[in-house]
């Protein structure tokens, strides 16, 4: 299987006293879908999984598979620091008609490459669906190594990874040494590099709220294979790229930018908290600037 086009990892909305307003999560999912995105991802960092319990995040999958109705594929992440529950999540994934499971490393555990490579196969071996790998060793502590690519690489199932290191050396030994593992574009502020590399996917948590823009610079670099305009795309997106990347409010700003798309989104869990007002205000401003810019730059061609 090869992974191609936006991949959407769903917020998780909720009411002021915290739960899931499973409500707005149908009218995002619906928005999402009506936008063109290519994949939904529940379970994701973006969705706030850590934050949420086992039952709320099988009964979210199961509410994902529902409205979806294979219009668009379903990823569905297993991220859990213990094997179990990834292997749980894997099969109840399955049941619940996924198309696709993300598989990252065990947050805190942080295991040798063949430990690493272990827990994944065991996933694998659990659902037997395509997995797209998830590198992101900012989070978990580990790092996908070349021991641990090598080991599950032997599994038909592992053909894609989202790399989310910001190392762009990852990306070069990827494409070179281990083009059978497709690559996916993790970090939002090298998307371009990475389509340059031949990322056909981008799993980006911005196209929640912007669906249309980022979809701009994928189909202008992995469709076209225009890099000049892919070059005056990503200068516009970069603004934003850096609040979300480097911003220290990843959740709190894409929620946010959902709010100013017409989403109800509510609030982050804890131990998260809401953008302040001028932060707000910021980031209004650079979604209004790249918006207007994006759309002069679709309209010249």
């Amino acid at each position: 299987m090869q992974f191609e086009g936006i991949y959407t990892p769903i917020i998780t909305p909720h009411t002021d006293d915290g739960s899931i307003d499973k409500d707005a999560f149908v009218e995002v999912a619906e928005y999402l879908i009506d936008s063109g995105v290519h994949c939904i991802v529940v379970g994701g960092s973006t969705g706030e999984y850590y934050a949420q319990t086992n039952e709320e995040r099988v009964e979210l999958m199961n509410l994902a598979s529902k409205i979806i109705n294979k219009r668009v594929p379903l990823m569905v992440g297993t991220g859990a620091t213990r094997t179990e529950d990834s292997v749980m999540f894997a099969k109840e994934a399955r049941k619940a008609g996924a198309d696709l499971l993300l598989v990252n490393s065990p947050p805190y555990a942080v295991p040798t490459d063949l430990e690493n490579a272990m827990h994944a196969l065991q996933i694998d071996r659990a659902a037997n669906l395509p997995i797209m790998l998830y590198n992101y060793p900012g989070r978990t502590g580990a790092n996908m190594g070349e021991e641990y690519l090598s080991r599950v690489g032997r599994s038909k199932n592992f053909c894609g990874i989202k790399e989310s290191s910001g190392d762009i050396n990852r990306v070069h030994l990827l494409a070179r040494d281990f083009p059978h593992i497709g690559l996916a574009c993790g970090m939002d502020d090298q998307a371009l590099e990475f389509f340059a590399w031949g990322a056909r996917c981008w799993v980006c948590a911005g196209s929640n709220f912007l669906p249309k823009e980022h979809n701009a610079l994928y189909e202008a670099c992995a469709i076209e294979g225009d890099y000049t305009k892919g070059r005056r795309i990503m200068s516009a997106l970069l603004p934003l790229m850096r609040v979300l990347e480097q911003g220290g409010k990843f959740v709190q700003s894409v929620k946010y930018g959902c709010e100013l798309a017409g989403l109800r989104t509510g609030p982050p869990r804890a131990p998260l908290r809401p953008l302040t007002k001028d932060e707000k205000r910021e980031l209004e401003q650079v979604i209004n600037t790249l918006k207007t810019t994006i759309t002069t730059i679709l309209e010249e061609g």
